[in-house]
């Protein structure tokens, strides 16, 4: 299997930055190709993606018509952020969403405790010191 080069995976998504994305409109349901639009990712890159990622569930209607809901937009964007602009592979990816999923790690009462030792120490070490 040959590497892709930066130039082909540059043209799976629309030359827009993340501000310059449209706000999206106050709608139930939006078709595959309205969330290209709003997301600036193409049609058959948002197909590949729904295979990867278990959290875009789209909904399909007649004719095996998909549409998307605001959230699964809103992932849509989010995705494409990870992948794009922060550089995660579509596995890294996959792992962050399933962190910020399942919300922060909870810290055990040592943990907190040497976290507070060191705040502590680097307090102590400056003070009186000019």
């Amino acid at each position: 299997m040959q590497a892709r080069n930066s130039r082909e995976w540059s043209s799976n998504i629309m030359p827009i930055t993340e501000a310059e994305l449209p706000p999206i409109p106050p709608k139930r349901y939006f078709t595959i190709g309205e969330v290209s639009e709003l997301t600036g990712v193409k049609p058959h890159v948002l197909r590949y993606w729904e295979q990867e990622f278990s959290q875009l569930r789209q909904v399909k209607r007649r004719g095996n018509r998909r549409y998307y809901q605001h959230h699964e937009v809103l992932l849509v964007r989010r995705i494409r952020g990870l992948l794009y602009d922060d550089g995660f592979t579509i596995h890294g990816a996959r792992l962050r969403l399933g962190q910020e999923a399942a919300g922060p790690v909870p810290l055990t009462a040592q943990a907190v405790r040497a976290e507070l030792q060191s705040i502590l120490e680097w307090l102590n070490g400056g003070i009186g010191k000019s």
